[in-house]
């Protein structure tokens, strides 16, 4: 069951690590040239999408995240959900936020906040993602975590 949570918990965040990598350089940037007029549209329609894709990957990411913390107690499991607490405690104080005033039309400042604040989510993801690789190679090699 270890190895299936561990590889569980990595494909999650592996798929919301190259997620946000592409979010921050490519998505979150092009914003700036959707134009004023169809701007608040367009927010609206980004997170009610959004939410279809991150969702599912981020509670699961979360869930075997936790139970890693209870089945293979130790500084990667605890580090990992230390990572994980803060990408969510940005993602609804940072983030969240910033959107739904982007819903009101399109301003640079918020749109610059966007992009600078979301760089903590792409490293902790980085991050997260490191970590977990690092503890499978571990269990391949030496079946420890």
């Amino acid at each position: 069951m270890t190895d299936a949570l561990l590889l569980a918990n990595l494909a999650a965040t592996l798929y919301m690590t190259g997620l946000i990598w592409f979010v921050q350089i490519v998505h979150y940037p092009l914003f700036a040239g959707v134009g004023g007029d169809g701007y608040a549209r367009y927010q609206a329609k980004h997170m009610n999408r959004t939410g279809w894709v991150v969702g599912p990957a981020m509670l699961l990411e979360l869930a075997t995240a936790i139970l890693l913390c209870i089945v293979l107690p130790g500084a990667i499991s605890f580090v990992g959900m230390a990572c994980l607490g803060v990408i969510w405690l940005s993602t609804a104080t940072l983030q969240v936020p910033t959107h739904n005033k982007l819903c009101g039309g399109f301003d640079a400042a918020l749109h610059r906040r966007l992009v600078g604040t979301n760089w903590l989510r792409t490293v902790l993801w980085s991050t997260r993602a490191g970590l977990l690789l690092y503890a499978l190679w571990l269990r391949l090699q030496h079946g420890i975590a």
